[in-house]
């Protein structure tokens, strides 16, 4: 076997491993949209009402528009690289690079406006306060947060009261008029039964009473002062994200060139022999 054999072959065996390690990783995160778009489908389903205010607003819609966008974009990188299609992989990396830069400036505008971020934050979390009964996922959401992070409302416990189910008013009919929700309330370690009505009246309370009863700080905080006390955890799961995108948009770009370079030695092959053709003639 000559030099010019042996380049060869080590050319095919990295083509190969730049088209299937490409494809693996492709195919892993496309299944796992797959599985998001499935989720929020079911939870979409599984709704009583279809009434939609804001995508913020909707963890089931959310799901879907993610998993279907993250779905697209890894089926480019799948059959582009499986079936070494130029152009769904020059889509692929387009799009990744895209969403790279939109990554980098959103990390830098909320660097440069985070009080404008925060702001904005608070209104999203009030809107959901207020819709809280409305959508079971929201729901869901917002009890898992504020169990997670051992905090009610969004400022204050107070928050609670722009829902009308928990408003503090005379006026309101509702059995849960001055309260909040369950998963404000403080829990025992020893406590074997949950009293789900402890958040009962607490609004009427003054804050240093209400505080034996549930949790009186602000989500809000509670998730900034948790964001500060974690900026290893989060830089580094930010490093891996931007890290993954970096490598499956240069292993994309290295099989386009692969790609480029097959066609090329092919249109050499062929002037060649329509010249010997030629010449014959």
């Amino acid at each position: 076997m000559t030099q010019r054999d042996n380049m060869n072959t080590k050319r095919k065996k990295t083509f190969r491993a730049v088209k299937y390690t490409l494809f693996v990783c492709c195919y892993i995160f496309w299944v796992f949209s797959a599985v998001l778009i499935a989720v929020g489908i079911y939870a979409k389903v599984a709704k009583e009402s279809d009434v939609v205010d804001t995508l913020m607003a909707d963890p089931a819609l959310l799901l879907i528009i993610v998993g279907s966008l993250l779905f697209t974009i890894t089926f480019f990188g799948c059959f582009g690289a499986l079936r070494n299609i130029s152009l769904l992989l020059n889509m692929f990396v387009g799009i990744l690079l895209a969403i790279l830069l939109l990554q980098v400036t959103a990390a830098v505008m909320g660097l440069l406006f985070s009080e404008k971020v925060q702001e904005r934050t608070e209104q999203l979390m009030v809107k959901a306060i207020v819709r809280y009964r409305d959508d079971q996922d929201l729901e869901n959401v917002i009890d898992f947060v504020q169990k997670k992070f051992k905090c009610c409302g969004v400022d204050s416990f107070l928050d609670w009261s722009k829902n009308m189910y928990f408003n503090s008013s005379d006026q309101n009919p509702s059995l849960e008029a001055y309260g909040v929700p369950f998963s404000c309330c403080i829990r025992l370690k020893n406590e074997t039964v949950f009293n789900s009505m402890c958040g009962y009246e607490t609004q009427k309370m003054k804050k240093s009473v209400a505080s034996r009863l549930i949790y009186t700080t602000g989500c809000l905080d509670e998730i900034v002062w948790w964001g500060k006390q974690n900026l290893l955890l989060v830089g580094v799961m930010t490093l891996i994200l931007l890290f993954l995108e970096i490598c499956m948009m240069s292993l994309a770009s290295v099989q386009l060139c692969q790609i480029r370079t097959v066609q090329q030695k092919r249109r050499n092959s062929n002037r060649i022999q329509n010249l010997c053709c030629n010449r014959k003639s």
